[in-house]
Formats: structure tokens, C-alpha cells, sequence
């Protein structure tokens, strides 16, 4: 593989262990908080073809993937518009956590996802590279689009999107921990 196709297909993968995990059904069914559940995986729809990954969620919506290194355990958050969260994995065990923002909390966080300084800050605009390896490597899927970071020696912070993620990772089980 060359070097420069590793962190495309990193987020790549990212992207597809979030259609998996959200396919199908609503977050937030009536089974039991701490249910073992499979793990996310990588791969293709109908028999080889490609699935389309997506890179936003609905406005007020965001997801937060999470992995150490390339072979670490995927962490999936998703957080709903009116503060409901569900968490994949989050320890490394199978298990989904689930609960709600505290309201304040919620609140900044809708106001964190609706500052347009946010839409600059994407993969895309940036023209985003992760340049670490075996670094924990979160992405934010939002409205505006995926925003990925590492926890790597000089690496730049995003304002808006590093305050995103630093709510959800002291608001819910999602720790940034390298």
C-alpha cells in the first residue's frame, strides 16, 4: 500500500464502520443500556459492490469515530439534535452506552454545530492528512462535513470542531485517551 492511500483508507473505514453501525434502525430501540452488540466492520453492499459513504449527518446531528492506531477498536458516538447519545464500543468491550446531554450542555452543543466558522475547519477545506501513525484519530461527521484531527505532536486544532469534540468526549464514555 502506499504511504498516502493509509489515511484515505483509514477514514474510509471510519466512514463505513458509521453506515454500519447506523443502518437499519433507529439509534435509540427499546433493548437495554450495556447490551453487548457486534462490532462495527468494514465492508462492501450486494455481493462486492461499493457502499456510499456518507460524510454529514442531519443538521444539529454529529458523529464522533474514534480509533488508536490502525488495528485499535473502533468507537462510534452518535449524538442526536435534542442531546440523546449512543456509544459503540466505547470501551473496547462490544458494549453500547447510551444517555442524554445535560440540557446546557446540549444547547452549546447546537450552537458549536451551527457556527459557520465550522464549515472551514472540514477535510475538505483544510485539505486534511493524517500524518501520524498508531495516533488516536477521531473524526466529527457534521452537517458541513467529516472533520478529522489526530493526537500527534504538532498537529493543528480546529477551534470549533476541537471544542465539539472535547464536549463529547467529557460529556459521555468517548474518552480521548492516547
Amino acid at each position: 500500500m502506499l504511504p498516502r492511500a493509509r489515511p484515505r483508507l483509514l477514514v474510509t473505514l471510519l466512514a463505513v464502520a458509521l453506515v454500519g453501525a447506523l443502518t437499519g434502525c433507529s439509534l435509540f430501540e427499546d433493548d437495554k443500556p450495556s447490551t453487548p452488540v457486534a462490532q462495527p466492520t468494514a465492508g462492501t453492499a450486494g455481493g462486492g459492490s461499493q457502499l456510499e459513504i456518507p460524510t454529514t449527518v442531519a443538521a444539529g446531528q454529529v458523529s464522533l469515530l474514534q480509533r488508536l492506531g490502525e488495528d485499535g477498536p473502533m468507537r462510534t458516538l452518535s449524538v442526536e439534535r435534542n442531546g440523546a447519545w449512543q456509544c459503540v464500543d466505547c470501551a473496547g468491550d462490544g458494549v453500547t452506552s447510551r444517555g442524554t446531554l445535560a440540557p446546557e450542555l446540549t444547547e452549546r452543543l447546537q450552537v458549536l454545530l451551527a457556527n459557520p466558522r465550522l464549515a472551514d475547519e472540514t477535510d475538505q477545506a483544510r485539505r486534511y492528512r493524517t500524518t501520524c501513525i498508531d495516533a488516536l484519530t477521531s473524526s466529527l461527521i457534521t452537517s458541513t462535513g467529516l472533520i478529522t484531527s489526530q493526537d500527534c505532536p504538532g498537529e493543528e486544532l480546529t477551534p470549533v470542531a476541537g471544542e465539539i469534540l472535547l464536549l463529547l468526549t467529557q460529556a459521555t464514555p468517548a474518552e480521548v485517551k492516547g
